[in-house]
């Protein structure tokens, strides 16, 4: 109940949702087979531990699997199977919170399924591993992110091959934007994954996707394709292909890679909608503006509106915001997208969440949810306790947010001065380097606003210049408004003449 990652993934049946279990090499593993693999788990239901495997496999191969009806089936059954199953409450759990479309402290009915985990770990005689689970995942409730993943790597260090230590690690190291961390948290367990472990090819995507985030891409792109020879629709190791090709800028060979391999990957419905939102960018940094709308017309959006999951969301945001600022006329686009994110206004689970819905509050004009998602904000990190994000607010969230603001209202040298002193810090609110560079640029995360930073502080004359024309075309700033709309009239984004500027720092 409540997977927020997976939600509404019985309405993407039609976009190529699995019909045939990914792992069909071996049969979901029972009670012997973990006690046998070294990961015990404390349940004497065989169906309570192959619908564990089941959900497991499922989260590893970003895949609803329609015969098991998906993630939410599988879970169902597994506590119909076993209540009491601890680590069945683990996974069930993990994958919410690992969505980051819930909290413990809006969502009651998470709040309380944490809650009970708890009271169950602490009434049965579990494995230390298990007790660590639980541990972990009361940490990432508690929005205590760091200390989470040296519990679930404390795990791995006596249990390499626990895939869901490995998985829920690597995926917050990622919203922290630890990289060094999030390769060697694989990077230390991978000798041990040996081909006869179910789903180690895909361990091995995992560990190609550290390794292109701390640039060593050749060794990415060597063992993503590594993976791919085992598993053709192993759609993480594709994303680590369309990342390196990103990151070398290659934009020949990325188009060519994304059009070859989408039968592939585009029935992994969970990540489906990222890749495409990769292929997208190509075209961005192509110039061609009119196939990216594509992509995400076709593509993008539906699959967003299908799903409803913060993945969705953010790769909705981010590519409207770059073609705005590439001046496509994004037209009531912002409208569809505001609908689905002004619901979690309030949520400030990350910093990197937050962003992005400020994006579409901005793009829709929708000033109340712009005011509450910064007031509640700015009310939260007067008293963040041990929670992470809140406690990077005032340092960074605050500054970031405004920063948007400003630039929305033209005020482009207010957007510098707030982003200009944390400009090396950003990478801790967490993205890959795809989103934080975005599009090849020096600069900010998953969206082109940089640009704007890069070119007022590079080119201070045009600043100058621009000021002069406000006030000769209108007097006492009544120009402002004119004179800070982009190509498309949005009133978002530079005047044209910066992009003149700019463009030679695309290349």
């Amino acid at each position: 109940e409540g997977v927020s990652l997976f939600r509404g993934w019985e309405k993407n049946q039609g976009r190529g949702c699995s019909q045939e279990p990914r792992r069909s090499m071996a049969p979901w593993r029972d009670c012997k087979a973990w006690q046998d693999a070294g990961l015990v788990l404390s349940t004497t239901s065989n169906e309570a531990c192959k619908m564990f495997d089941a959900t497991l496999a499922q989260y590893a191969t970003w895949t609803n699997d329609e015969s098991l009806g998906g993630i939410e089936g599988s879970i169902s059954k597994l506590q119909a199977a076993d209540p009491n199953f601890t680590m069945g409450h683990v996974i069930a759990n993990g994958l919410t919170l690992i969505g980051t479309g819930s909290s413990v402290r809006l969502d009651r009915k998470l709040d309380g399924a944490i809650k009970k985990m708890s009271v169950l770990a602490q009434s049965q005689p579990l494995t230390e591993r298990e007790k660590l689970h639980v541990s972990a995942l009361e940490l990432f409730a508690n929005g205590e992110l760091p200390k989470a993943c040296d519990t679930w790597d404390q795990i791995l260090h006596d249990h390499p091959t626990d895939l869901l230590a490995v998985k829920l690690a690597h995926d917050t190291y990622f919203y922290l934007g630890r990289q060094t961390q999030m390769r060697d948290s694989v990077a230390r367990v991978y000798p041990y994954w040996t081909q006869d472990i179910p789903l180690s090819s895909y361990v091995k995507g995992i560990y190609s996707f550290g390794l292109m985030e701390t640039n060593f891409l050749d060794r990415a792109e060597k063992l993503a394709y590594e993976a791919l020879a085992i598993n053709q629709t192993d759609a993480w190791s594709i994303h680590t292909v369309a990342h390196v090709n990103e990151m070398k800028a290659d934009l020949k060979s990325g188009l060519a890679f994304m059009k070859q391999t989408e039968n592939n990957w585009k029935g992994s419905d969970m990540l489906a909608c990222h890749n495409y939102w990769h292929w997208a960018l190509y075209f961005i940094e192509k110039g061609d503006y009119e196939a990216a709308l594509t992509i995400y017309d076709t593509h993008i959006a539906p699959r967003c509106q299908a799903s409803g999951t913060m993945l969705d969301i953010v790769d909705n945001c981010s590519m409207l915001y770059r073609l705005q600022l590439e001046g496509v006329k994004v037209g009531d686009r912002w409208k569809g997208v505001n609908q689905l994110t002004k619901k979690h206004a309030l949520d400030h689970i990350l910093i990197f969440n937050d962003a992005h819905i400020l994006m579409a509050a901005l793009g829709d004009k929708d000033q109340k949810t712009s005011h509450e998602l910064l007031t509640t904000l700015q009310e939260l990190v007067q008293a963040p306790g041990e929670n992470y994000e809140l406690n990077l607010g005032p340092r960074l969230g605050l500054p970031l947010l405004q920063a948007f603001v400003e630039f929305e209202n033209g005020n482009y040298d207010k957007a510098v001065e707030l982003l200009h002193p944390i400009r090396y810090q950003l990478v801790e609110i967490g993205g890959s380097n795809a989103q934080v560079k975005g599009c090849g640029m020096v600069g900010l995360f998953q969206m082109e606003i940089w640009l704007a930073v890069v070119c007022l502080l590079l080119v201070p004359q045009e600043k100058q210049k621009l000021a002069g024309e406000e006030m000769s075309a209108g007097g006492h700033g009544e120009g402002t408004a004119s004179a800070s709309k982009n190509r498309s009239g949005s009133g978002v984004g530079l005047p044209s003449h910066y992009s003149i500027h700019c463009k030679p720092l695309l290349a």
